[in-house]
């Protein structure tokens, strides 16, 4: 198997609700939040003008890059966190229906091809829970600088 690197993250959108309410159903710290009708703001707290249309909570549940191995895979995170978001399926659900989107978010960094396998179990638990996925797929690891090219 080739290596790679991946984090993963849970996204929420939703059309008003407190970020607040997510942290505390969810049970997880966020790395980034806004509320619907909240002004928008650079990272440094500037406004840009506007207000945010609707709300957004995004937690990572990897501190890290990790890097793939024959005992830790993109596939296994997401088995266990679905196994933990199970206490949060009506919570999850009742986003749907007012709708809401929630999606894991699947950042891999790699040099070389690689497969991910879902299988079919974990895709009707995720449709289950309402729950997408997003994959950014990065050329290369983020904790090794590229290659430099000579001329």
């Amino acid at each position: 198997m080739s290596e790679y690197e991946f984090t993963v993250s849970l996204r929420i959108r939703h059309p008003t609700i407190d970020p607040a309410t997510i942290s505390a159903m969810l049970g997880i710290q966020p790395q980034h939040t806004w509320r619907a009708g909240q002004p928008r703001c650079d990272q440094a707290g500037v406004e840009l003008g506007g207000a945010h249309h609707d709300s957004y909570w995004m937690g990572r549940l990897m501190e890290a890059p990790q890097l793939s191995s024959e005992s830790l895979s993109v596939e296994g995170v997401i088995l266990k966190t679905l196994s933990q978001l199970r206490r949060a399926q009506s919570f999850l659900k009742q986003l749907h229906a007012e709708g809401g989107v929630a999606e894991l978010l699947v950042s891999l960094y790699a040099r070389d091809d690689f497969r991910l396998e879902l299988p079919s179990d974990s895709l009707t638990v995720l449709g289950r829970m309402h729950l997408a996925i997003a994959l950014d797929v990065h050329p290369h690891s983020p904790l090794e600088a590229p290659a430099s090219r000579s001329n």
